[in-house]
């Protein structure tokens, strides 16, 4: 008897587990939309509640941003994000208050340069800071063109 209840009780927390995680997975893939849309539209208010503090954005050409320098180049318009397709985009939870994104996504960017049209894989860090999803970090490498038919 005492084997079925413990069987029973590791079962309940299995099922905890699993709804706990499709929430916080509903939860910071929202985060991310929003993070998507507040990039596409800067301003300091929206991109401020989604970067973390401690935001560290590696960019695919090796240069850094903290979040003070990625949220200036961001709202001064130096970078323009027009549009972020995700091919993949996959999340998971190796610690608590802890997600991590991974994937590939096509991307148009404006830059003071002139446009860039770059498809990335990546790797994202979520934390969970006083109970919201916050952008921590981001690294991305550039993909090679796939070659014309």
């Amino acid at each position: 008897m005492k084997s079925l209840i413990t069987a029973l009780l590791l079962l309940a927390s299995v099922t905890l587990t699993r709804a706990d995680t499709a929430s916080q997975l509903t939860a910071v893939q929202a985060a991310d939309d929003a993070r998507v849309a507040a990039m596409r539209k800067p301003t300091q208010e929206n991109l401020g509640a989604i970067f973390s503090d401690e935001l560290r954005y590696s960019h695919s050409t090796g240069a850094v941003d903290t979040k003070a320098s990625f949220t200036a180049a961001l709202t001064q318009g130096k970078s323009k994000y027009l549009s972020v397709e995700y091919e993949e985009r996959n999340f998971t939870f190796p610690a608590p208050g802890i997600a991590l994104m991974s994937g590939r996504a096509k991307f148009n960017i404006e830059l003071e340069t002139g446009p860039i049209a770059p498809t990335l894989a990546f790797l994202a860090v979520w934390r969970l800071e006083e109970g919201k999803w916050r952008f921590l970090a981001w690294q991305s490498c550039k993909l090679p063109t796939p070659a014309a038919p």
